[in-house]
């Protein structure tokens, strides 16, 4: 999905660049010439003040071992109390900078479980004077054309020396969060006469098709045939998701826990997916088996697209996980606002109540992500790998960001060596719900002109949407990827993605959502920000299926599936479907008005493209229509 998978612009964070004193803060956009004027001294900031591991090259070493196979220490993980203890700040350490920060006049909050953050709050002008800084504001010109006032500050943050290698960021003391809003994040599109989403009818024409080559609209021009051209899907239902992986009435992930992260709160969550279920076929949320943990306030509603969107994400990946695990246990974290997204993944990590932890949400390349912000996500990932926990972070929906960040990039955090990044496909599913084709998630745009189908130019080409992927800047190739990702791509760095899942909205899953207006509809969800929670509710049926609670750090074990059966390798198709409407995706350029459409599959619209073996679009490949994902993962 978009920010959301596609969703968020660089956090606030401030980066050490000085071993004694000095934290930089100043986002790249915070430039001389677009300095309008000075911060509002008395306007109130939320910030975060994330303190440094202990012992971090240990920590490094000990998650490797208990996720490696083979090591003595595999598999045995510890306890959240047991890595506090071994590897947290002191409380000595929060209690020194929590008392230099009440010297400095500014509130001191809570202080997160595992003592990764202390919540800190006061006026723009406290802040000023306990960093020694001065916060200005900043014209920025969204990529929407709208003219943005932001803070930042116009040095870096100054702190004492015995502070120093203590603390690592203080984040949310710039407005980076709100650089992006997210446009719609799934595949909801206007609404057509005649079959209706998961109804299961077939109509002749300009419907939507229940399944691959159920409709196809033969009054346009044919660019594939042999049954390779459909009209686009209605949205997948829970029968047709569970085929499609080939699970059984057995796989329901009982035993397990599945932790969901995104802003803010759904109020409908519960009621819209036991409402779709009826539509769609997965059962009703059993009493207590999803829980919301959330803050008592939320911040910056309007920011980063609004709550309406991220509620719309929210309910999807619920709905996902259930339609595919459906007596697994759900906890939802809510961030109190876009810029607090590390708080929740945190939150998830210190409770360690979830084995898996499935993420939605993202920053569109790697480059703008500062020193600090790698670190926070260095800390909560180490911790989740020595605890047995899994990370799963979508890979995008702007294929390979090359029109917002001018030059292809990987997003972040998909392509941390710590967290397994997943890619997105695309899945003909035929009238006895087997696999017709999956083929990679990067679809072309050809409108109807003149009686031919003509590529759509627009600022990203022909390019309509697709799964993220690339090279990482900055981390070396993980041990895990040796001898899998070719080196003539990777180049030695690591690569993304891990492992891919269905994610293209055209071929998407049916859901169902109140929105803001208080409007239910169902229309099929999609983005990577599909995939991710999909693959989640596999590995929680792998779990269940092998009797553990669980697998830990997921990629030595998907890398090891890479060429066995457990996996279906993607390669491109000749293919398309028909469709009256273009998807809007975050940043993606398509026509917005109704017309005759072709969406050609998987054709290279970009640098990204699926191929044999290990590719930048879906990476090893997707869990294989036979189940033995279920029963080979972490064997």
């Amino acid at each position: 999905m978009a920010a959301l998978a596609g969703l968020v612009t660089p956090t606030a964070s401030a980066q050490v660049i000085d071993s004694e004193l000095n934290l930089a803060a100043t986002p790249g956009w915070a430039s001389p010439q677009s300095k309008v004027g000075q911060a509002d001294d008395r306007q109130r900031r939320q910030v975060q003040v994330a303190l440094q591991l202990r012992d971090k090259r240990g920590a490094q070493a000990l998650a490797k071992a208990v996720s490696t196979a083979g090591s003595p220490q595999h598999g045995k993980f510890l306890s959240s109390a047991q890595f506090a203890e071994r590897f947290a700040p002191t409380q000595a350490s929060v209690d020194k900078v929590s008392a230099w920060l009440r010297g400095k006049g500014l509130t001191v909050g809570s202080v997160a479980p595992n003592r990764h953050f202390i919540s800190v709050e006061g006026t723009n002008g406290q802040l000023e004077s306990a960093f020694s800084t001065a916060l200005s504001t900043y014209k920025r010109k969204a990529r929407d054309g709208r003219e943005q006032i932001l803070v930042a500050p116009e040095k870096p943050l100054a702190l004492p020396r015995e502070l120093a290698g203590v603390v690592t960021a203080v984040v949310g003391i710039d407005d980076s969060a709100k650089t992006v809003v997210p446009q719609n994040i799934t595949g909801k599109r206007a609404p057509r006469p005649g079959a209706q989403a998961g109804a299961g009818a077939q109509a002749a024409g300009t419907d939507c098709a229940p399944f691959w080559g159920a409709v196809n609209n033969t009054g346009v021009p044919q660019m594939h045939g042999n049954g390779m051209q459909s009209n686009d899907i209605c949205g997948y239902n829970t029968t047709q998701m569970r085929a499609i992986y080939g699970l059984t009435a057995a796989n329901t992930g009982a035993g397990q826990h599945i932790g969901i992260t995104a802003a803010y709160n759904s109020p409908t969550v519960v009621a819209d997916t036991n409402r779709a279920g009826r539509t769609y076929g997965w059962p009703a949320l059993a009493e207590g088996q999803y829980n919301a943990v959330t803050p008592s306030r939320f911040e910056d509603v309007e920011e980063c697209g609004g709550t309406d969107i991220w509620a719309s994400e929210q309910t999807l990946d619920v709905q996902a996980v259930h339609s595919l695990a459906p007596a697994a246990k759900i906890t939802y974290y809510g961030a109190r606002s876009c810029a607090a997204l590390y708080e929740a993944v945190n939150q998830a990590v210190a409770e360690n109540k979830v084995s898996i932890v499935s993420n939605s949400w993202l920053f569109e390349g790697e480059a703008a992500v500062s020193a600090a912000e790698r670190e926070q996500v260095d800390a909560i990932a180490l911790q989740a790998a020595i605890q047995g926990q899994a990370l799963l972070w979508c890979s995008g929906d702007q294929g390979d960001n090359s029109l917002l960040n001018g030059r292809p990039e990987a997003s972040w955090p998909a392509v941390h060596p710590w967290v397994t990044g997943i890619g997105g496909t695309s899945v003909a599913l035929d009238s006895a719900n087997k696999v017709k084709f999956t083929v990679g998630w990067q679809t072309s745009g050809f409108t109807l002109s003149g009686g031919q189908w003509v590529a759509q130019q627009d600022r990203d080409g022909r390019f309509a949407g697709g799964a993220g992927g690339g090279v990482s800047l900055r981390y070396d190739m993980p041990d895990y990827q040796k001898g899998v990702v070719p080196d003539a791509i990777a180049r030695g760095k690591r690569a993304v993605p891990d492992i891919s899942a269905i994610s293209d909205a055209f071929t998407g899953m049916g859901m169902g959502y109140t929105d803001k207006n208080g409007v239910f509809e169902l229309f099929p969800g999609g983005g990577t920000s599909l995939g991710t929670p999909v693959i989640a509710a596999l590995v929680a049926n792998a779990q269940q299926t092998q009797q553990v609670s669980r697998f830990g750090f997921l990629n030595s074990a998907i890398y090891k599936l890479k060429g066995s059966p457990a996996i279906a390798d993607v390669t491109p198709v000749k293919a398309a479907m028909w469709t009256p409407i273009m998807i809007q995706w975050r940043n993606v350029d398509v026509p917005q008005d109704p017309n005759n459409y072709l969406v050609n599959l998987d054709d290279k619209p970009q640098t990204l493209q699926s191929a044999a073996g290990w590719d930048t679009v879906t990476g090893v490949g997707t869990p294989a229509s036979n189940g033995q994902f279920l029963t080979q993962l972490g064997k």
